[in-house]
């Protein structure tokens, strides 16, 4: 989508960058809300000295400027897929400038995938963090109210994942309003802080982050975990860009978000140069009284804001590896009839939900979530600098000098913000880790699992040019009507069809092979999408070409393409399916307890007709047992 959704004229630009500021901006936009909290109060917390309130700020307004402005929004928001970004789409694309043998075209793979990992971590400790670091106001509101803070952030979280099968569409059109009163309110408020303790704007000097660093030693570098708090949300500029294209969001940076989120964390540090005691709270601490109420309702749906964000992306992200043969076929239902990007998925959103709930539940304050939370943001992030790299190189041909210039400018800062985090695997750090490995494993199995599964199928095939051949020789009973075959395999006749013919006796008499190819590009033009050979006797070899991100449906592509040779009711059409029922073997390919995991996934997998829409009052699935 890109570069055409932005709209023409100021009006259509301003009208997309409200509604990127409702989306896009949500995480990030809520990182004031606990960021210096854990710098200066966390269990890796510094003294709220004056020395290090100016070096942290400091290395916060840098942070920013570097990995937002420069990298993402100046570099990385260039590596579009077609108009999409997020990390399989720039995998997708780093793969593309190498060779279909190279092992480097394997680790981009792997490497893709980690990150996609990182990213279900991201969206398990989002909304955890975000929704209870809101809820705690009320214990600034009144101290009393401190064990109403865990059932609240339960309860609201809840109803999130509850009312998420009613799709977003509604909350979305006041998604943005919400945001922009929420960007102006901390920008108000932060500019109060600042007026009333100006010398904070010292800060501004980079010194200031270098100082702080000779004299906290290695506990200045431990602090940078903190710091990447800041940044929480950056890789949601890269991952909507299909939604808004890329101007509308930087737009949306520099002219709102960029400077109130400046005046925001310089208004508390203005506050802790005045009160350090306010580092158990600077984001509500800074708020006036009169104003604590009305800030802490704001700030919880900012919050649900930045939670529905990512768990939307997750179930795109899901979509997505199920399109590449990442990840088993799940339910996918559509919540708008206009708009086919709106979906929702059952098994995510309820999987989602259990570990929230289990991470709100497990770490009880947000400054522990805090110390988990940096571990995904920055493995994403470094994940995703090495594959933009790729791409500058391969794909864009720049220089090998100037590809190393700005490698070394992304990954030391990557790298030094990964490692300051993962200092903290033991405090929290491993729970988005654990997440992480579990989702490549899956996804992994699930990719090798099909492809030994396709080879079996293909290595006991029968040629199709003989098959068809020997019906023309021995013809059987030929009945009315279409049969539509589904097969993976490239080459070869359909299990369904052999089995068809060898119970029932019969063939219909236009008998169509379809196999279903995901490219790797997000979407596929309506002229592209399908290809029709016809093999005589009656045969038909169909080919769909569907893009990565989008949701596949058979009938509609077939009744919207037209026929030549081939006329289609789809009243006399019959879809035949062959369900393999995989078994673990001690078959070389994968080790067994990989081959039990891919069995148990291809028995729980949706049915792969629900998956392509196809009608189940004309499906005929014929049974099949493959050893893996």
């Amino acid at each position: 989508m890109g570069e055409h959704k932005q709209g023409k004229g100021p009006t259509g630009l301003a009208a997309m960058a409200l509604a990127a500021v409702g989306v896009v901006y949500g995480d990030i936009g809520t990182s004031p809300l606990y960021a210096l909290q854990a710098a200066f109060s966390g269990p890796h917390g510094v003294h709220a000295t004056p020395d290090n309130i100016y070096g942290l700020i400091s290395l916060v307004f840098w942070s920013i400027l570097f990995v937002v402005t420069f990298k993402y929004v100046s570099f990385v928001l260039r590596a579009d897929n077609n108009g999409e970004g997020g990390i399989l789409s720039i995998m997708t694309l780093a793969q593309r400038g190498l060779r279909a043998t190279s092992r480097m075209k394997w680790t981009v793979l792997a490497l893709g995938v980690f990150g996609a990992g990182m990213f279900y971590g991201d969206s398990v400790i989002t909304p955890a963090v975000s929704v209870l670091s809101a809820i705690e106001g009320l214990e600034v509101l009144r101290p009393t109210l401190t064990e109403w803070v865990l059932p609240t952030t339960v309860v609201v979280l809840i109803g999130l994942f509850a009312a998420q099968r009613f799709g977003s569409q509604r909350m979305g059109s006041v998604f943005g309003p919400v945001m922009v009163l929420w960007f102006v309110s901390i920008a108000v408020f932060g500019a109060m802080g600042i007026a009333r303790q100006p010398q904070i704007l010292r800060a501004v000097n980079p010194e200031y982050g270098l100082l702080f660093f000779a004299h906290n030693g290695f506990l200045g570098f431990v602090a940078l975990g903190a710091v990447v708090l800041a940044l929480t949300g950056a890789e949601a500029l890269y991952a909507d860009m299909g939604h808004f294209g890329r101007r509308p969001i930087s737009v949306a940076w520099f002219f709102l978000i960029l400077p109130a989120l400046v005046l925001q964390y310089f208004g508390q540090g203005a506050l802790l140069l005045r009160d350090p005691a306010a580092a158990s709270n600077p984001f509500y601490l800074l708020v006036p009284k009169w104003a604590l109420v009305p800030m802490i309702a704001l700030a919880t749906a900012a919050t649900v804001i930045a939670s529905q964000a990512v768990i939307s992306g997750a179930y795109s992200m899901t979509r997505e590896a199920i399109q590449l043969g990442l990840f088993p076929r799940s339910p996918v239902v559509h919540t708008s009839e206009e708009h086919s990007g709106q979906i929702y998925m059952p098994l995510v959103n309820w999987g989602l939900m259990v570990f929230v709930l289990a991470s709100v539940l497990g770490f009880e304050k947000s400054e522990n979530l805090a110390a988990a939370y940096g571990i995904a943001v920055t493995g994403t992030m470094t994940i995703t600098s090495i594959l933009v790299l790729i791409v500058a190189r391969r794909l864009w041909k720049w220089p090998r000098a100037l590809v190393a210039l700005v490698g070394v400018l992304l990954l030391t800062v990557d790298l030094a913000f990964f490692a300051a985090n993962a200092l903290k695997i033991e405090h929290g750090g491993w729970f988005p880790l654990v997440i992480g490995i579990a989702v490549f494993v899956v996804m992994t199995t699930w990719r090798r699992g099909r492809q030994l599964l396709v080879a079996k199928l293909e290595s006991g095939g029968l040629s199709l040019r003989t098959f068809i051949q020997s019906i023309g020789e021995h013809p059987p009973l030929r009945v009315q009507g279409t049969a539509v075959f589904l097969t993976s395999a490239r080459e070869g006749v359909p299990n369904a069809m052999l089995h068809n013919l060898k119970h029932n006796k019969v063939l219909h008499e236009v008998n169509v092979i379809l196999t279903v190819h995901t490219e790797d590009t997000p979407r596929v033009e309506p002229s592209r999408r399908l290809q029709l050979e016809a093999l005589g006797e009656g045969f038909f070899r169909m080919r769909l070409r569907y893009g990565f991100a989008e949701q596949p449906h058979i009938p509609q592509a077939l009744s919207d393409c037209r026929w030549q040779g081939l006329g289609m009711d789809p009243m006399d059409t019959t879809y035949f399916l062959s369900q393999e029922r995989v078994v673990a073997s001690r078959q070389p390919g994968m080790a067994t307890w990989r081959d039990k995991l891919f069995a148990f996934m291809a028995r729980n997998a949706s049915p792969l007709t629900d998956f392509f829409r196809v009608p189940r009052n004309r499906i005929v699935e014929l049974g099949a047992q493959v050893e893996i």
